[in-house]
């Protein structure tokens, strides 16, 4: 079992609504059209990811479990490593319900998207003070 953490940002346009994706960036603005992200000023992007945990990622068997968690609030899902992930991209994360792949990809077959995480949570998000934590754990 692999681990990483990354630290992101709340932002006042954080909504939360699309049904496909969760999206963490390192950029710092956020307009209204970037649905799927939860938090901006992430530490890391896909390229910045611990080696060990790409590679275990980039296998087709793989399980990963992320974890969002806000204060005292955490919201699991369960996704899948694929052999087809580069995980290259220098400024966003992206944890897809579907099969597509990208260079911002980290999982695919995501069992919850931005419109699945708590609203109580999305709430808190929307704060720029309020610190989260986007936790990867690979088998």
């Amino acid at each position: 079992m692999l681990q990483d953490e990354i630290a992101f940002f709340g932002h006042p346009n954080v909504q939360s609504l699309h049904a496909r994706t969760v999206e963490i960036t390192k950029e710092e603005h956020l307009t209204l059209r970037g649905d799927c992200i939860i938090g901006v000023r992430a530490e890391k992007a896909c390229a910045d990811v611990d080696e060990k945990i790409k590679r275990k990622l980039a296998r087709s068997g793989s399980h990963v479990k992320i974890e969002i968690i806000v204060g005292n609030d955490v919201c699991e899902i369960s996704g899948a490593g694929d052999e087809r992930l580069t995980l290259e991209n220098k400024h966003d994360i992206v944890i897809r319900k579907t099969n597509f792949v990208c260079p911002r990809t980290l999982s695919v077959r995501c069992d919850k998207a931005s419109s699945d995480i708590p609203r109580g949570m999305v709430k808190a998000l929307q704060d720029p003070g309020t610190k989260g934590i986007f936790r990867i754990t690979v088998e």
